[in-house]
């Protein structure tokens, strides 16, 4: 049986994609702080979910808890290592920049240090597309320049692929960093659009549109993004598997993969989905762009299926419809039992 730690397992990517792969007979070890940032009953219940299974163990605590996480890994014995815990938000980090200089960058370098004891077959890392940031050369591809963030948020996710890119360096740990564009999809968090607007919209209430609508995103179905993060398992960074157009290092086993549908949807397009899957119409407040935000990301996802062979196939309807159904069954007061949707 094969061995995965993964941290940030009650989040919502973390959630998915240790589901996955109990589902393959892997023995799932997981980490997450449970922090407030939102509803911790949502957290609870995802990992409620995860230890029906027999092979699903968790610690909670936090990434910044060096001795805890060094536990935990080495408890383990991880063939594979996937940090997802971080704390995210974009808006959130211009009010509360230390929660991302703690849990981001001493967080991540805690959970470096253990996987360097460790020494698994391969460390997985989040990154974000937020780290492309004023750049407007689109499609975004892996080697186009990531110096411009526009928020603390991608600043921090930047830091962590340097420092990864040292690490793998310095310890020949192989690393691949994954640029996750937007995630939606059951189990979502509530600080994401589809979350806010769909509660919105179901309760009668207005929803607030930033740049006007004019904003554009590469929107990715959370079980294709964790299917493209499992393929990349067997992608290990080495000069043995350089395929045509790879982000791979000429110094270190280091990676960056962007996964992504590689397709940009207008934000207005979005709600008028959310509309259609509600039968609601939403009344839509128009305001400004919202600082340290971008009006469009958009993945040139090539790398990803050079890597594996795969490519994000759910349409944002479709998926938007599979959201909607999971959010009136689990928060509508006659929804029926909530059950996850693959």
């Amino acid at each position: 049986m094969k061995r995965a730690f993964i941290t940030g397992t009650a989040g919502f990517i973390g959630f998915h994609l240790a589901e996955l792969l109990l589902q393959e007979g892997w023995q799932v070890a997981g980490f997450d702080g449970m922090t407030d940032y939102y509803d911790v009953t949502l957290k609870r219940q995802r990992h409620d979910m995860l230890h029906q299974h027999a092979h699903f163990t968790a610690t909670e605590a936090m990434l910044e808890d060096a001795d805890a996480l060094s536990r935990a890994v080495t408890d383990a014995r991880p063939d594979v290592i996937v940090h997802l815990a971080a704390q995210a938000g974009v808006r959130y980090s211009i009010e509360n920049p230390r929660a991302y200089l703690d849990a981001n960058i001493i967080g991540t370098f805690n959970l470096m240090e253990a996987a360097r004891a460790a020494q698994p077959q391969h460390l997985l890392m989040a990154s974000t597309s937020s780290v492309y940031g004023a750049n407007t050369d689109m499609p975004y591809a892996e080697g186009d320049k990531a110096d411009t963030q526009m928020s603390f948020y991608a600043a921090t996710k930047k830091a962590n692929e340097a420092m990864a890119h040292s690490w793998a360096h310095i310890h020949d740990l192989p690393i691949t960093m994954f640029r996750f564009f937007t995630v939606y999809g059951p189990w979502g968090r509530p600080d994401m659009a589809l979350f806010k607007f769909t509660r919105a919209i179901l309760e009668g209430e207005p929803i607030d549109v930033y740049n006007h609508g004019e904003m554009w995103r590469d929107f990715t179905y959370v079980d294709d993004l964790v299917r493209g993060v499992r393929l990349l398992f067997d992608a290990v960074p080495a000069e043995s598997n350089r395929v045509e157009g790879d982000s791979l290092s000429p110094v270190a086993p280091f990676r960056v993969v962007n996964i992504g549908n590689s397709t940009k949807v207008r934000l207005e397009d979005f709600i008028d989905q959310i509309e259609a899957a509600t039968g609601l119409s939403a009344t839509r407040n128009y305001m400004d762009m919202q600082q340290g935000d971008v009006p469009a990301t958009w993945a040139d996802s090539s790398l990803l299926n050079r890597l594996t062979g795969y490519h994000p196939t759910t349409e944002t309807r479709e998926g938007v419809a599979r959201f909607v159904r999971w959010y009136r069954e689990h928060y509508l007061p006659a929804a029926t039992p909530a059950r996850h949707e693959s």
